[in-house]
């Protein structure tokens, strides 16, 4: 019963708000050509792992896993720009991880926030998606133990998560000296995207 409300309420919210999305295909000649190419490349080449390289705009974007979302798109760059890090709702705490290995390892300095409208993390309460979890596999106490481990992050203010994410960056001593932070809205309904805050972090 629980999830049969949740997942219905949240297809609706969703729905009902996102904007029409249109679809383009790979065509069957592309699928062909790659195809051959996979199968004409020498195996010592196909063997050879290619060594990451810094994105040329040395910017991570935080966003979220929405299908919708597509900040290389929307924000105008191009493969190779930027560092695309995604989780549900896009949040900075779930995606520090990502945030250091790009600072620190691969040159990035200046980290987007990138929020959306429509977000399906408004939409659910960490207590309501545990029980969801639990009712799944009732009796099977180690799932329930896992699960109530996992604070999933979940927001109902779209701009101040925007603005929450941004400070808890801006006081992270992991995040390097010097790192610009902005925090940006996609609206869903538009394809626009509006920055609402952008700070720096001082060079000691």
């Amino acid at each position: 019963m629980v999830f049969s409300m949740l997942s219905q309420s949240m297809f609706a919210a969703l729905s009902s708000r996102q904007a029409p999305v249109r679809i383009k295909s790979l065509g069957c000649s592309a699928v062909r050509a790659c195809s051959m190419h996979a199968s004409t490349t020498p195996v010592e080449q196909r063997n050879v792992t290619p060594i990451a390289l810094p994105p040329r705009k040395h910017l991570a974007i935080v966003t979220c896993m929405d299908a919708r979302i597509n900040p290389f798109k929307q924000l105008g760059f191009e493969e190779g720009d930027a560092h695309i890090i995604r989780n549900a709702g896009g949040v900075a705490r779930d995606a520090l991880r990502s945030i250091i290995v790009s600072q620190r390892l691969l040159g990035t300095r200046e980290i987007a926030v990138y929020h959306h409208t429509g977000c399906g993390a408004v939409l659910f309460t960490s207590p309501s998606l545990r029980e969801l979890i639990k009712d799944s596999d009732p009796g099977n106490q180690q799932v329930a133990d896992q699960v109530d481990s996992i604070d999933f992050m979940e927001f109902n203010d779209l701009e101040k998560s925007v603005r929450d994410d941004v400070k808890f960056l801006q006081e992270c001593p992991l995040i390097m000296k010097g790192t610009k932070i902005t925090g940006w809205i996609h609206y869903v309904e538009t394809g626009e995207a509006k920055q609402i805050v952008q700070v720096s972090l001082a060079v000691v």
